[in-house]
């Protein structure tokens, strides 16, 4: 499985190069993104394809030394359940 990495999101695409699957994070400001959309196509679903995006967006965050704001509730959902990421959330209200 090859992510593809931009600047606000990550995809995965399939062999005509559509998006089959994403998490974006556009840029709250320069120290913090608002994790806002994950998305899997009905085809890949139950295969574990949204947590490996999100542990791969987690990972690009902690390289680029960035917070997230959870705005979608698969992201939430993802990080109530890996707490050695806990350090990556933005507090409510702003850090």
């Amino acid at each position: 499985m090859e992510f593809h990495y931009q600047e606000d999101r990550i995809e995965l695409w399939d062999d005509e190069k559509k998006v089959i699957a994403l998490v974006s994070f556009p840029a709250v400001d320069k120290d913090t993104v608002n994790i806002e959309r994950t998305y899997v196509d009905n085809s890949l679903r139950g295969q574990g394809v949204g947590g490996k995006l999100m542990e791969a967006a987690a990972r690009h965050l902690q390289e680029q030394g960035k917070k997230a704001v959870l705005g979608c509730s698969y992201a939430r959902g993802w990080f109530q359940k890996h707490p050695e990421y806990e350090g990556l959330v933005a507090e409510e209200g702003g850090e």
